[in-house]
C-alpha cells in the first residue's frame, strides 16, 4: 500500500530533514514541508528524497517512519 511522503524544510537538532507519511500526527504544516511523493514505504521516500535533494541529508521520523529512523 502507497502512502504520500513529505519532509520538513526545517532540519532538526542533527541536521537532517525529517520524512514523514501524510498521516503522521507530526507531520509539519504546508509552509515547512516539501512533497517526496506518493511510494511504497518510508525507505522508498527516503531514497526518492535524497535522489531529489543529493545535497540534504534525511531520516525518518521516530513515529510515522520508525524503520527509517536513525536518530
Amino acid at each position: 500500500m502507497s502512502d504520500y511522503y513529505y519532509f520538513n524544510i526545517n532540519v532538526d537538532r542533527n541536521g537532517k530533514h525529517e520524512v514523514h507519511s501524510e498521516n503522521c500526527s507530526y507531520l509539519p504544516n504546508t509552509a515547512n514541508r516539501k512533497y517526496i511523493g506518493l511510494v511504497s514505504d518510508c525507505k522508498q521516500a527516503m531514497i526518492k528524497a535524497k535522489a531529489d535533494n543529493p545535497s540534504k541529508e534525511f531520516d525518518g521520523c521516530y513515529y510515522c517512519c520508525n524503520a527509517c529512523h536513525t536518530g
